[in-house]
């Protein structure tokens, strides 16, 4: 089929990728594995749709267009934050787990795009639907787990391996916020949902601990964990689509719903929260919060600085109709949607996710949060 084309694009790129400005980040990290749903997924939602014979929007140009070698099942233009989190280490892109071509020499990527923390079930009897996937956080960690038993035949290399690794688990949860959403569910329902989300991705950070990697990888010495919150949605077209119409008190001073900020806002301490508990649980292990909601707002309120048009920082870049340039039912990559001149200008790809220089300012954002003690060259 010709989904499965785009499992064996090479993705190994060079620092060329990343602008002359930028550092080099000098760090004992020689693996990276990420788990999570399309902001970070580089491909493994495609290799699945081989099976499934329903091939992504992603698979397709636009998709991929600023990305050398085209489309490979990033939901961007271009680069994800993951991406050039292992271009400032110095190590190559992810290969998606399910590319039964690919290497994992250095990390593998497990996420895949529309996944949520919870299980599928869990939003059957909810009545809502996964429109992309059923795979969820906890299928991942299963792949982690079968993964991890390929290179480790003993406690002692498992230990090697995981001590000079970087874990990323999510940014995941955003979608058992955003399918309901987009389905009709009142946001009172959602914050209902809220508790069992994060219930689910921090038992995943403890699964991951003693039951993927051999049930004792705190002992095996894996401790370098980033967990990413949810972005502020109330900043993003397909949000504002959602809940358009509304008086002006419930926008802030950009533009950006505030009762679907306070419930990303919400999401996230109840996150954090849960990581303090980690903490103190596992204190030997460095658990990291990745801000991606004041990372986000940081652009969004330094837009000129960092390149964007100010007129179009609540719109898609690839996307038709409306304020935001959105329209859940004629979605980027669909026939007669239009794509911006320079994604470049824009924070938002296609109304869900951003573009390669929204990650890219994000990451930069980021890193030394992520990467303490860092030494720049």
């Amino acid at each position: 089929m010709a989904s499965a084309i785009f499992c064996i694009v090479p993705i190994l790129f060079s620092l060329l990728l990343l602008p002359c400005e930028a550092h080099v980040i000098i760090h004992p990290f020689e693996y990276i594995y990420q788990l999570g749903d399309s902001l970070a997924d580089t491909g493994n939602l495609i290799c699945q749709s081989a099976t499934t014979g329903k091939t992504p929007a992603a698979a397709h140009l636009p998709y991929g267009e600023s990305f050398r070698g085209g489309p490979t099942g990033r939901c961007s233009n271009g680069l994800l934050i993951i991406d050039f989190v292992a271009i400032a280490l110095s190590l190559p892109l992810l290969n998606p787990y399910l590319d039964s071509n690919a290497t994992f020499d250095h990390g593998a990527n497990f996420a895949v795009a529309g996944s949520t923390a919870l299980d599928y079930t869990f939003f059957t009897t909810k009545g809502v639907y996964n429109p992309s996937t059923n795979i969820s956080l906890g299928d991942q960690l299963n792949w982690f787990k079968s993964h991890l038993n390929t290179i480790c035949l003993t406690p002692a290399e498992c230990k090697e391996v995981l001590s000079k690794a970087l874990v990323f688990v999510g940014e995941i949860g955003g979608n058992d916020v955003n399918h309901p959403l987009i389905q009709g569910k009142s946001i009172q329902e959602i914050y209902t949902y809220l508790p069992y989300t994060i219930e689910a991705i921090t038992n995943a950070i403890r699964v991951s601990f003693y039951m993927i990697i051999i049930k004792e990888v705190i002992h095996l010495g894996a401790v370098n964990i980033v967990v990413p919150g949810n972005v502020p949605i109330g900043c993003l077209p397909v949000g504002l689509t959602v809940v358009s119409g509304g008086n002006e008190t419930a926008y802030d001073d950009m533009g950006c719903s505030k009762e679907l900020n306070e419930l990303a806002l919400v999401q996230n301490n109840y996150l954090q929260e849960s990581l303090s508990l980690l903490r103190q649980e596992f204190s030997h292990a460095d658990i990291i919060y990745a801000d991606y909601y004041t990372a986000y707002k940081t652009i969004l309120y330094g837009a000129a600085d960092f390149g964007f048009d100010e007129k179009s920082l609540l719109k898609s870049c690839c996307g038709i109709g409306g304020l935001y340039n959105y329209d859940h039912n004629r979605e980027c990559g669909s026939r007669g949607v239009p794509v911006c001149r320079n994604p470049t200008q824009y924070i938002s790809w296609d109304g869900i996710h951003l573009t390669q220089e929204a990650y890219r300012h994000i990451t930069e954002i980021l890193l030394p949060d992520i990467l303490p003690g860092i030494r720049y060259i």
